[in-house]
């Protein structure tokens, strides 16, 4: 088969399936390459689900406001799958003093990019979710925010994008990108070479070695997501929930269980064999945090753990846009743990800013070129 496109995209993750669905709906030919034998294979199908506003960095806040509301709402129908997208709101809780100045600080800068997020007390948050315990003593509110499936999104895109013709290749492990006079023109991997116009990377943290193929470093390290599954419970809540610290965060499905991320605080101390491992010390960790918030979960089962490596950014923000240096070279890396919420977003803009040079985002502060020593 023939290997040249418009458009080579490296990494089967929400990014890369997202940006080849919307490349090929403006009707450019896309290849998309996977170095693993399953697509989502990465954070994007092991995330806790999060699409939200509040709580982001100001850099990055248009672009996901953009995805929330022209995209967001529509996926499900669009991509013909279930994406279980709620948009029930989130609250970012807070039990002290010092939460309620880091919650206030978040709130304060995002209502400055016009977020419609507030600050409330423990009493209105029980309220609005009552089955949160006495220990709440506020909280940030957007009811704009909200979650989604990662799998059935991630897959969804995948499959949307076959269907209008894009090329999906798993098990093609990206070794190098190659210039010829100065543009980016082959991609070549264990078994063979690709060639385009324009190339994108969004291998996750596996974006760094192989930019570095054409001397373009990304600074950015992994990091360890973590999360459970409970076993079914009644319907309690449709809310985002997250904690000033970030300790744990998580939804209450369509199906009934909870899935909630957390942290150990020991995760560079976990062994990194290559593959997604969560650590027998995390669960508990999450449960401790859990059962103060909410005493009525005290007795559900888990059902599973998983874990998977982010790519966490040296400034907090991922990279998104055009590689100055190398015409036709894109990249889409760093998400930092927040490239779920983010993806449609991200896809979109770039790939009207790959077909078109245009976008309609400004994609300024996430260039890669921020990183460039001030002269």
């Amino acid at each position: 088969m023939c290997n040249t496109a418009e458009v080579v995209i490296i990494g089967g993750g929400i990014i890369g399936n997202a940006t080849a669905y919307y490349l090929t709906k403006l009707g450019m030919k896309v290849i998309v390459l996977e170095g693993s034998m399953h697509i989502g294979n990465g954070g994007s199908s092991r995330n806790g689900g999060g699409v939200r506003q509040s709580g982001r960095d100001v850099r990055e806040l248009p672009l996901v406001m953009y995805g929330i509301k022209n995209l967001w709402p529509y996926l499900s129908e669009e991509l013909e799958v279930d994406c279980e997208y709620h948009q029930d709101g989130n609250l970012r809780l807070g039990k002290n003093d010092s939460h309620k100045a880091i919650l206030t600080k978040l709130a304060d800068n995002a209502r400055s990019c016009g977020l419609d997020v507030r600050m409330i007390d423990g009493d209105e948050v029980r309220r609005i979710n009552p089955y949160l315990s006495e220990e709440v003593t506020c909280a940030s509110w957007c009811p704009t925010d909200g979650h989604a499936n990662p799998l059935t999104t991630t897959l969804g895109f995948y499959k949307a994008a076959r269907k209008l013709g894009a090329r999906f290749i798993s098990g093609e492990k990206v070794i190098g990108l190659k210039t010829i006079k100065g543009k980016i023109r082959q991609v070549i991997t264990e078994n063979n070479i690709y060639e385009g116009e324009n190339v994108l990377v969004a291998a996750g943290y596996d974006s760094r070695k192989i930019l570095g193929t054409v001397d373009i470093d990304v600074p950015m390290t992994t990091s360890l997501l973590e999360c459970l599954v409970t076993e079914a419970q009644p319907h309690m809540f449709d809310q985002m929930l997250g904690t000033a610290e970030a300790d744990f965060y998580g939804h209450q499905t369509k199906h009934g269980s909870f899935v909630f991320g957390g942290s150990s605080g020991l995760e560079p101390f976990n062994k990194d064999n290559g593959t997604p491992v969560s650590s027998p010390r995390t669960a508990p960790c999450i449960c401790r945090g859990i059962m103060k918030y909410f005493p009525n979960l005290k007795d559900a089962k888990i059902v599973r753990t998983w874990g998977g490596w982010s790519d966490k950014c040296a400034d907090g923000v991922p990279v998104i846009g055009a590689i100055s240096e190398i015409p036709g070279l894109y990249a889409a890396c760093g998400f930092t743990g927040h490239g779920f919420g983010i993806g449609p977003g991200a896809a979109n803009q770039l790939a009207k800013l790959i077909a078109t040079g245009t976008t309609d985002v400004d994609l300024t502060e996430l260039r890669y070129d921020r990183f460039r020593a001030k002269i």
